[in-house]
């Protein structure tokens, strides 16, 4: 089955359901301050949300500085991360990434893209994810997993490289919805547009969806 791409007009309707369904999506990990967001968000690669966040909260009455991550020794900190997915390497990156802010930066994160993308354990999807949640910045859409997935199926992108599945975005989508639409491409997948077994029959794109790639829906 070849791939469809969806037109300009029905990116915007497709969009504007999502947004007005799911317009309470917001970021899914928990944190006070950019130094928090930056450890949590290493912290999720490739681990589940909720795993993050049940770790979280002792995490940051411990650890409360970039100087504090600097300075860890590192044993303790992996055994303080150790229900994610590779916690010895998340917790040699949280170290490195934290002597670097606390040296180069006088300990605060920084809020540049380049600057976010030359830290270790930091690529372009989660410092977009530092800027726009920490900062307020929007410069980009952090394309996750289920951004990679839903963005392909509904025919938003045709992209398999997440750099340019956000450059695809960026162009299609109106600037003011950057912000927050990776949360609702993921409030959708959570609910209705599944990994496995979409749940197309109660889509509100079931109209507009090309379902690319779908092999079996409910």
């Amino acid at each position: 089955m070849s791939f469809v791409l969806l037109d300009q007009k029905k990116v915007d309707e497709a969009v504007s359901l999502l947004e007005r369904e799911y317009k309470g999506a917001h970021y899914y990990l928990d944190f006070s301050t950019p130094i928090d967001l930056v450890v949590a968000a290493i912290l999720s690669v490739q681990t589940h949300d909720y795993t993050v966040n049940a770790i979280t909260p002792n995490l940051f009455k411990k650890y409360k500085t970039a100087k504090d991550y600097a300075g860890a020794d590192p044993e303790k900190l992996i055994a303080d991360v150790k229900g994610v997915t590779f916690a010895g390497n998340k917790a040699k990156n949280i170290i490195k990434t934290c002597r670097i802010i606390q040296e180069k930066f006088g300990g605060k994160v920084p809020e540049k893209m380049e600057e976010l993308v030359e830290l270790p354990g930091i690529g372009r999807k989660t410092a977009n994810t530092i800027l726009i949640n920490a900062y307020g910045i929007v410069e980009g859409i952090p394309v996750d997993t289920w951004v990679i997935k839903l963005s392909g199926r509904i025919g938003l992108s045709q992209s398999r490289d997440p750099d340019g599945i956000e450059q695809d975005l960026m162009k299609r989508i109106d600037r003011k919805l950057w912000k927050n639409f990776a949360y609702v491409l993921k409030a959708h997948g959570h609910k209705i547009c599944q990994s496995q077994v979409p749940q197309c029959s109660r889509c509100i794109l079931n109209r507009i969806c090309p379902r690319n790639g779908v092999t079996k829906s409910g």
